[in-house]
């Protein structure tokens, strides 16, 4: 039997991967499962996002190779929508790097700049995909708090206490993945003062700016803040695109230069047809995420009222794609907890464990399930 590289080790399976695997078997024995536990909207594009991809199909081009760096006028539309709704202005031929998929670009930047040994400042909790990669490829991931009682914003006091000369790059995200916490410009002021000082890498993970949020921002907003870091954003979630992996790395030319060069060695250029979608989709108006939030608001409604209904106290304050809560007093594990409610009731929630070990004694719902499912599950309690 040939054994598997060392580094597979200290990585496991992600939970979603796994977990899935128990939902769909309760599913396929004719269990009623109700999934909120992934992020993965329901909804559809739209039409002229469709509409863009079939035009597209007749192209001559369509078919070809494309370019690594993709097609000129994705990269205009990326900057334009930059500029249209977080007023940074990017420069489309250095500044910006389209992606299949943000999560790749977190592969993408770590085999960049790492080298083994080097350090990672990476959020608890958080992105699991962080700490993956991270290990994977031979860095050491070093965890600073993120709390309820600081609002999920990193304690800046505690950071200045930790040895960093080996600290190559530091990941945030705000609108925060799980809690919803929205951050500020004041928190990247000062993300970006600190990266500043200890020559850290800040790279901003910012998929959620649009759901349930009246005030988008970007890292990028602040003075300087090119100097020293980058922002990943994606079409997933904001324009219901997951599936068809669509992301961009925005920021520090040099960065994005290095970026370049690790990821023309691992792909062959996106799809001439999804470029085209996600070219409609970058031009949508104000009117596209009114009509989105709107959905999203009353999912959100229902699904605060699920969590009470589970004697669960709902962090009021979050934006995004879930709803992030506290679990009961006197319950002391959260997968036990979820765990119980699948068998018992068929509903999946995701525990806050996967996240981090700040993330224990809370539960996350995501909000892509329709109202009647949502509906459902609370009359099932």
């Amino acid at each position: 039997m040939i054994t598997t590289a060392k580094r597979l080790d200290i990585i496991e399976e992600y939970y979603f991967s796994s977990k899935l695997r128990e939902v769909r078997q309760l599913a396929s024995e004719g269990k009623p499962i109700i999934n909120m536990g992934i992020g993965s909207p329901d909804l559809r594009p739209s039409q002229s996002v469709i509409d863009a991809v079939k035009a597209a199909m007749e192209d001559e081009n369509a078919h070809q190779y494309q370019s690594y760096q993709g097609l000129p006028e994705l990269r205009t539309s990326m900057a334009d929508f930059y500029l249209n709704n977080y007023n940074v202005a990017l420069n489309s031929n250095t500044e910006i790097l389209p992606l299949m998929g943000s999560k790749e670009g977190i592969m993408h930047i770590s085999l960049a700049f790492l080298n083994e040994g080097d350090e990672v400042l990476i959020p608890n909790p958080g992105y699991p995909t962080y700490t993956s990669v991270t290990n994977l490829v031979g860095a050491v991931p070093v965890y600073y708090d993120l709390k309820e009682n600081t609002n999920w914003e990193p304690d800046f006091e505690a950071l200045e206490k930790l040895d960093l000369s080996k600290v190559k790059i530091m990941w945030v995200g705000y609108p925060h993945m799980p809690t919803g916490a929205r951050g500020s410009l004041g928190l990247f002021e000062k993300l970006v003062a600190f990266a500043k000082k200890h020559q850290i890498l800040l790279i901003n993970d910012n998929p959620y700016s649009f759901v349930l949020n009246d005030n988008p921002m970007s890292l990028l907003q602040i003075a300087g803040a090119k100097d020293v870091a980058l922002e990943l954003n994606s079409l997933s979630k904001t324009f219901n695109m997951a599936g068809w992996r669509v992301g961009m790395v925005l920021g520090n030319a040099e960065a994005i230069d290095a970026i370049l060069k690790v990821k023309s060695n691992m792909d062959s250029g996106m799809f001439f047809g999804i470029q085209k979608g996600a070219i409609a989709a970058l031009k949508s108006d104000k009117t596209w995420f009114d009509s989105m939030n709107e959905i999203y608001k009353k999912r959100r409604v229902l699904t605060e009222k699920l969590a009470e209904k589970l004697g669960c106290k709902v962090y009021k304050e979050g934006v995004g794609l879930f709803v992030w809560a506290k679990l009961p007093e006197g319950i002391t594990s959260a997968e036990k907890f979820i765990d119980q409610i699948l068998h018992e009731k068929y509903i999946f929630i995701a525990p806050g464990t996967i996240f981090g070990s700040n993330g224990e004694g809370y539960i996350r719902f995501a909000l892509c399930v329709k109202e009647e499912k949502v509906q459902e599950a609370i009359d099932r309690f």
